[in-house]
């Protein structure tokens, strides 16, 4: 057996739906190869063979998710956690219970404080009429505190073009860039996360970064607090050494958060994920839609969302899409209006 180099504490298989770590509860890869899209902002064709409302498949390439005719998830509640979407590819079209909606994609990120209570729509619209609707995301669950589940509901977009980089070459000009989502880096000021975050706890320790490095690019990541969990997702490539150990694409590394850890990539251009932070250290009890503390938490939380709907559902439809021409932008609770030239 090969032994695993001490800054190492583990490796695990990239699927669909990946593992994580205390204070993330998943993240998501979404990665849709969609064909052209219909005058419905639908996939051309026919839908027929597939589990409409539970296409998880993959048929073809691509999934309808829970969406009819739009691929994407109509409206469901949340409660209790956040969610961090990263739009890479595509377009997500999204309305809630606030009366907040956005288009958004690019490099564009959403982040989602569902606190004690929201519904919320994410629909993919396939707006190519003339060739292919490529769509890509990662949706990142981040738990809550017990002292923030019942927090307001909160909605903030971080635009592609706010979004801190930090490039970086080696000895040999190979480069590596980092996006910097959230967590503090040298050279980088992330955008401030949601109030009530665990992101925005001064000894959280979050960082949310995505690295694209060149074929042959050495990197040094900086070591973390001791005590945080840090994984490196490793999800586009061929192969990379982390800490003098060979990786294969599609794993993901558990590190020791406060190790420096070198990473070589192989002889094709690599991209990661990285996700650490404190573990907030508190019971789980998800079912759903909803994470808490405790079992009687949740059923509480069906409770009210059956009496209260969680404010309600502003919107003609279950899975609203805005026109083909509309271009990315924000409408806030409060009425105001950004995108990412005016925000």
């Amino acid at each position: 057996m090969q032994a695993i180099p001490d800054s190492i504490l583990g490796v695990i298989p990239l699927g669909f739906q990946w593992q994580t770590f205390d204070p993330f509860l998943f993240c998501a890869h979404h990665d849709d190869a969609y064909p052209a899209g219909n005058s419905r902002l639908g996939p051309v064709g026919s839908l027929e063979g597939r589990n409409l409302g539970q296409d998880f498949e993959g048929k073809d390439g691509w999934r309808m998710y829970h969406g009819d005719e739009v691929p994407g998830f109509p409206q469901h509640p949340h409660r209790g956690f956040e969610t961090v979407t990263i739009v890479r590819q595509g377009r997500i079209d999204h309305s809630d219970s606030l009366g907040a909606t956005a288009r958004f994609g690019g490099g564009d990120v959403q982040w989602l404080t569902a606190g004690k209570g929201i519904v919320h729509c994410e629909m993919f619209p396939l707006l190519n009429r003339d060739g292919p609707n490529p769509a890509e995301l990662f949706q990142i669950w981040l738990n809550l505190p017990a002292r923030s589940k019942m927090v307001d509901p909160y909605f903030t977009m971080f635009w592609n073009e706010q979004i801190p980089r930090v490039r970086t070459t080696d000895d040999a000009g190979r480069a590596t860039e980092l996006t910097v989502i959230a967590g503090a880096l040298p050279g980088a000021v992330p955008l401030s996360p949601p109030p009530n975050s665990w992101a925005s706890a001064p000894d959280a320790d979050i960082a949310i970064w995505t690295l694209k490095m060149e074929a042959g690019a050495r990197h040094l990541l900086p070591a973390a607090r001791p005590g945080s969990s840090r994984t490196l997702y490793f999800f586009a490539g061929g192969a990379i050494t982390v800490a003098g150990r060979r990786v294969d694409s599609k794993t993901g590394v558990l590190l020791k958060a406060d190790r420096q850890v070198e990473i070589v990539n192989g002889e094709a251009p690599a991209e990661l994920l990285l996700l650490q932070g404190r573990p907030i250290g508190e019971p789980v009890a998800q079912h759903g839609p909803f994470v808490m503390n405790t079992r009687a938490e949740i059923q509480q939380a069906f409770s009210d969302y059956q009496r209260t709907r969680f404010g309600g559902w502003p919107w003609p439809s279950d899975e609203p899409v805005h026109p083909v021409g509309k271009g990315r932008f924000a409408r806030h609770p409060d009425g105001r209006v950004e995108g990412p030239r005016t925000s």
